[in-house]
């Protein structure tokens, strides 16, 4: 079931909501990216996705080109990020869920998961090891 979440940076400066469907699942990647920043997230349809407040607090960094990832340039927090994924429809915002504020930790621990193995550019197939993700 679709739900909106709001969102955050960890110093408020900027703030998003979503619309968001859990059961639908989640991904964790075993990309280089992913790995570092402990990435959890759900793909969105760009219309599902509205920035709030904040859009002169975010500096980006870009990965390869087809990955676009926002942060703030006051706390560091990255709340989401876009892309253009063709399996997935084309364009694509990526959302963190450890940033929803109004999340409750129940609903993220019944959250369905995909680990995708996207250090072998295998992004639709498990990861082999998923452990520490």
């Amino acid at each position: 079931m679709t739900k909106t979440y709001h969102g955050s940076c960890h110093c408020g400066a900027v703030r998003f909501e979503a619309d968001v469907d859990l059961a639908a699942g989640t991904i964790k990647c075993n990309c280089t990216f992913c790995t570092k920043v402990r990435m959890w997230e759900v793909h969105l349809k760009p219309e599902a996705f509205r920035l709030v407040a904040g859009a002169d607090a975010l500096a980006t960094y870009r990965f390869g080109e087809r990955f676009e990832h926002p942060f703030c340039r006051h706390c560091g927090v990255r709340g989401f990020g876009f892309g253009y994924v063709e399996e997935l429809g084309g364009d694509v915002v990526y959302l963190h869920l450890a940033t929803l504020d109004d999340l409750p930790p129940a609903a993220l621990a019944e959250a369905p998961i995909h680990y995708a193995n996207g250090r072998e550019n295998l992004w639709w197939e498990p990861a082999p090891e998923f452990r520490h993700l």
